[in-house]
């Protein structure tokens, strides 16, 4: 179902680019570049040009919206959701079963050092400045 919603998605994608850039501005535009207007007078009409192309843009344009919207909810893995990557999943079950707590910290701040007991502490010698 992915892969079809992908592959409709593309699909909109290039006919929106393609509806987009055959419609003429001031000066033509692109469809200018392909031989002029009189190609595409021929084939839609004095007028009908910008209204069919302008019409498909409108049609494209929401079909692009829809599908985009359609991926977010079906995609795996996305929408942030409280769902954790397996590799979190194993190291968090690891550290259990070692009887060490995961550590919980912000990411991007530094971890919280536990403070020591007196006998944890490391003995510093007093210093000879003053002699």
């Amino acid at each position: 179902m992915i892969v079809f919603l992908t592959l409709l998605h593309v699909l909109i994608c290039i006919g929106l680019i393609m509806t987009v850039l055959m419609q003429s501005a001031k000066g033509e535009g692109l469809a200018g570049a392909f031989g002029g207007s009189g190609i595409t007078g021929a084939v839609f009409g004095g007028r009908g040009a910008a209204t069919f192309l302008s019409k498909a843009t409108t049609v494209l344009a929401i079909a692009f919206f829809l599908s985009c919207i359609m991926l977010s909810f079906l995609s795996p893995g996305t929408g942030g959701g409280g769902r954790e990557s397996s590799a979190i999943q194993r190291e968090a079950q690891r550290r259990t079963t070692e009887g060490t707590a995961p550590a919980t910290s912000v990411p991007g701040t530094a971890p919280q050092e536990q403070p020591q007991t007196p006998e944890e502490q490391p003995q510093v010698p007093p210093s000879n400045e003053g002699e």
